[in-house]
């Protein structure tokens, strides 16, 4: 529900958006946090070594190996591993994070695929990040919808920004608003999070997509899309992303002149 616009309720939602995106902030630029990836690397079943991790990557059917020379050693789950370490087979956009020296190495599946995407925090990206520009916060852009829950999840397919890859999300639901006069809608995915482009993209926003975490909906099925604290996903700073696009019915034909920017590393 939309904060009445009086200057005292103003003046505590202006403070309360400060204090989220400062806090947004703090968790973007933690020292293994995506800022830091120094690579992404995609496995195939023959062993290769990389730059920024140790030891030799390959995949299979079942799942991810890494040979370690001698001298070579990673940490996972607290415990040393050396010589030949199984991952197993990795579910859907989970994964598995080890430990060399003060980098983390990150094991994961994306569209299918196997990667090694090492977090090094020296990493420039990272040492050099001083924050993200952002819409003033406005009331006016804390918007009231409904929630309409499919009879079942729809699996819905989008497309990456790594070209080629492809997501599968079990889509709950979809968001109705009202936004400007206009009645519009958003497909949610698990955990209502909605993913979408407006008429900013590529003006103002990131082109590729922005998203927006939605708290669960009232009795009444009513929600609030507070895009204000609409967010930019990795892909707007590194090129070492598999972030998933938005669905064609989430890109909106108005302008959400609210949330995040273009990031200064992409602006120049």
């Amino acid at each position: 529900m939309a904060l009445q616009d009086t200057g005292t309720d103003t003046d505590r939602f202006v403070r309360e958006w400060h204090d989220w995106h400062e806090r947004h902030e703090s968790a973007r630029a933690d020292r293994h946090g995506f800022l830091a990836i120094t690579g992404v690397h995609w496995l195939t079943g023959e062993p290769e070594r990389f730059d920024d991790a140790p030891g030799a990557w390959s995949t299979g059917p079942d799942g991810v190996v890494v040979t370690l020379d001698d001298g070579e050693e990673l940490v996972v789950d607290g415990s040393p591993v050396r010589g030949e370490h199984r991952f197993g087979v990795l579910a859907e956009r989970g994964g598995a994070i080890a430990t060399w020296g003060d980098a983390v190495i990150e094991v994961a599946k994306r569209g299918g695929l196997d990667i090694v995407r090492p977090r090094h925090p020296d990493h420039p990206l990272r040492t050099g990040y001083h924050g993200t520009p952002a819409y003033e916060p406005d009331p006016r852009w804390v918007v009231t919808g409904r929630y309409a829950t499919f009879d079942e999840p729809r699996p819905t397919t989008v497309g990456s920004v790594a070209e080629g890859l492809r997501h599968v999300y079990e889509a709950p639901g979809r968001i109705d608003f009202e936004l400007e006069g206009r009645a519009l809608s958003l497909t949610a995915f698990p955990g209502l999070l909605v993913l979408f482009t407006d008429a900013t993209a590529g003006d103002t926003t990131y082109a590729a997509c922005r998203e927006l975490h939605v708290e669960a909906p009232g009795a009444d099925g009513t929600v609030t899309l507070d895009f204000n604290r609409a967010v930019n996903l990795p892909c707007a700073y590194t090129d070492f992303a598999t972030c998933p696009l938005p669905p064609a019915e989430n890109r909106l034909p108005v302008a959400i002149t609210a949330g995040e920017k273009i990031p200064y590393e992409r602006a120049r």
